[in-house]
């Protein structure tokens, strides 16, 4: 049987039902792509030993750093390096961002709040 093809804004649309709530698409190796849609404002915080990436795949998005935010549109990419404090927020209603990290990688980083997600559904 051939690997499953998922298109991952239909499923983010069919699945994910509140944002900040990370959905595994898929596992590569020691790490995973995943899907979430964005609310208005996230935590702060890092992640002490992974670096984080960043896929818009429909709406916009920012990405506040403390020395200012980066604006993503569709299609565009960022890698957050380990240990850089950041906290993504949606600049459009609930955007689809894949995101692209070590397995382990909690959502929320260093930082505990009632948006830390630890048991991730799938796809």
């Amino acid at each position: 049987m051939p690997p499953r093809k998922i298109n991952l804004v239909e499923a983010a649309d069919a699945k994910i039902a509140k944002v900040f709530d990370p959905h595994i698409a898929g596992d590569v190796n020691d790490s995973q792509a995943k899907v979430a849609k964005f609310g208005e404002v996230f935590d702060w915080h890092a992640h002490d030993d992974e670096d984080e990436a960043f896929l818009v795949l429909r709406g916009k998005i920012a990405i506040d750093f403390r020395d200012g935010p980066v604006e993503l549109g569709e299609r565009d990419f960022i890698v957050v390096p380990r240990g850089v404090e950041h906290r993504p927020r949606s600049l459009t209603i609930e955007p689809v961002v894949l995101m692209f990290e070590p397995a382990t990688t909690l959502n929320t980083g260093n930082a505990q709040s009632d948006l830390t997600v630890t048991d991730l559904k799938r796809l």
